[in-house]
């Protein structure tokens, strides 16, 4: 109909980030890829990547032993027939990032906990071990592996399971067909529904931005199409099954969001890696829309090459989430704080019974009960509410599905709760705007201050749109000295500044700044044609909030005032600061 046709056209339209994108074969494919890897098993070599596509990838030494390692389940996960999870592993530095400007330019309109973070790559895996008696080991074992710098879980995950059961079956030039059906997808734009066609299967998605209200998801419809192409509307391209995920630690889901927050370092013990990977990305989730600031793995092997730096006894344990299935972090991490053991994730056919948090000296081996050990005393008293509405929906068979809905209500309201005291107390730090004056340079944020935080509570703290009681302002007290306050109020303090800045240019453009150059020396004037121009620099390389009127306005100023100089000084300003 004339919608999809639109939509059709808007796809190919010509102008915005995507007209970069024509310009090469595979700039598509490194919008939402690095590479694809298959990873197999030999008898001589152990792990080892035996296929990188596009051939001209370029991973260096630790990264492909980080991939190797991650790519496969620990032995004693017995993981027979297929499985799919994730890890994240540190990209090594000093690579020069191609395609840049669209993917930054992309960033700037998501979601801060959707935002790529460029030190890290995210595997997609998908493993298969088989039977295969023609084989010495009398195994097939093999990974098609997925490396991306975006987040987006379910939707890699989503193309996995179409792509990797008929790559085993066939061959490399399968792959490749793969990888150049990715080459022709459209740039994973926020916000547009967009339609990625795989193998002959079209994935209908949208990536949220940070426009969207928290908490709401969009419907992608499916449309029917006339062509034979089948297509699949993906209800999300992050978020993983919550409910699924906590089941197995039902009673603590508080607890557990006020470790997370806090940044507090977390392991989780699990008997498989698709397990441990749904349990950290649901605890980093947990906060959502706050972003987790610190290091977190969904899957974290002993032959990772942070293994030693995250495991030393020699200093207090990081700030990270780990997710660990080898029995041997079951000793090498006993002095961690905080430790979260998860059997087999099965829907629960009754209701969990009511659990003790297990003392931590109780956790010697890995056969220990499920549950979470910890001597962690939450700031904020149980909320029975969440447990019983749960609880209720296990009773009435209520699906997975609407059961992650409601927790994850829960948790949104219960960040939102917590953080809306603080933004608002941050946002009285900006300066009064009637304190900008175009002739000085804009005012600065006032400092942050923990007294001053602390008293705004009384009246306008979390009660406002909590029920919860407890010790909230324990809980604030904690989480300002905490990696997620300093990446929060950092990113806070950068959006101001930004504010600042167009509010200044803003006032710049309603000066008469031609009179003001007619009434001051040359030098003076050339002067401020040169900061001018470096402004309008400023605001193009920062992304600062200004309308397209301002900066047109602030550049016809500019050429008005070099036209009234004399003509040897209009040649060189007119060359100067427009490269």
């Amino acid at each position: 109909g004339a919608g999809a046709a639109a939509e059709e056209a808007a796809l190919a339209e010509p102008e915005g980030p995507d007209q970069c994108l024509s310009l090469l074969p595979w700039d598509r494919f490194s919008a939402w890829l690095h590479c694809v890897c298959v990873v197999g098993f030999d008898l001589e070599l152990g792990q080892a990547v035996e296929v990188i596509y596009p051939p001209h990838s370029k991973l260096t030494d630790k990264e492909k032993t980080n991939i190797c390692y991650l790519s496969f389940p620990d032995s004693n996960s017995g993981c027979l027939g297929d499985t799919q999870f994730c890890f994240r592993f540190r990209r090594s530095p000093g690579r020069k990032v191609s395609l840049c400007c669209i993917l930054d330019q992309l960033d700037r309109d998501l979601p801060v906990y959707l935002k790529k973070d460029s030190a890290y790559y995210y595997g997609y895996v998908y493993f298969r071990q088989v039977r295969d008696k023609s084989l010495k080991r009398g195994y097939f074992q093999k990974s098609l592996v997925l490396i991306s710098k975006l987040p987006y879980v379910h939707l890699f995950r989503t193309m996995l399971k179409q792509i990797a059961p008929e790559y085993f079956e066939k061959s490399e030039a399968f792959l490749e067909a793969v990888c150049s059906d990715v080459d022709r997808w459209p740039p994973p734009v926020p916000g547009k529904v967009l339609q990625l066609p795989i193998m002959g299967v079209i994935m209908k998605l949208r990536i949220p931005t940070y426009r969207d209200k928290p908490g709401t998801a969009a419907i992608v419809q499916n449309m029917h199409q006339a062509d034979a192409q089948i297509s699949m509307a993906l209800p999300t391209v992050h978020e993983v099954d919550l409910f699924r995920c906590f089941c197995p630690v039902f009673f603590h889901i508080q607890m557990l969001w006020e470790l997370v927050l806090l940044g507090e370092p977390l392991v989780v013990m699990a008997p498989s890696p698709s397990e441990s990977s749904e349990t950290v990305l649901a605890l980093v989730s947990c906060i959502s829309p706050l972003k987790y600031c610190s290091d977190f793995r969904p899957y974290f092997t002993i032959h990772d090459s942070e293994f030693k730096e995250y495991t030393t006894r020699t200093q207090a344990p990081p700030s990270v989430i780990l997710g660990v299935t080898n029995p041997f972090f079951a000793k090498t991490l006993q002095h961690w704080p905080h430790i979260i053991r998860i059997g087999d994730i099965k829907l629960p056919g009754e209701v969990p019974k009511q659990v003790k948090v297990k003392k931590l000296k109780n956790l010697k081996t890995l056969d220990s009960k499920p549950g979470v050990y910890t001597s962690y005393k939450p700031y904020l008293n149980k909320d029975e509410e969440i447990v019983k509405q749960l609880q209720k929906g296990v009773q009435q068979k209520r699906p997975t599905e609407a059961q992650s809905v409601i927790l994850r209500r829960y948790f949104l309201e219960l960040t939102e709760s917590f953080i809306i005291p603080l933004e608002r107390y941050v946002a009285s730090l900006m300066p009064l705007q009637k304190s900008i004056s175009p002739w000085k340079s804009p005012p600065q944020l006032r400092q942050f201050s923990q007294d001053d935080f602390m008293k705004t509570l009384e009246k306008a703290g979390p009660q406002l749109t909590s029920g919860l009681k407890g010790d909230w302002i324990g809980l604030y007290r904690h989480f300002l000295k905490s990696p997620n306050f300093d990446g929060w109020f950092r990113s806070r303090q950068k959006e101001m500044t930004q504010k600042l800045e167009a509010l200044h240019l803003e006032a710049l453009c309603n000066e008469n700044l031609v009179f003001w150059s007619q009434k001051h020396t040359e030098v003076e004037t050339v002067d401020l044609v040169l900061k001018l121009k470096n402004k309008l620099l400023q605001a193009d390389r920062e992304h600062l909030p200004v309308k397209t009127d301002t900066l047109k306005k602030l550049q016809a100023h500019i050429n008005d005032i070099i036209l009234a100089l004399p003509d040897d000084l209009q040649d060189i300003l007119l060359k100067t600061g427009t490269t």
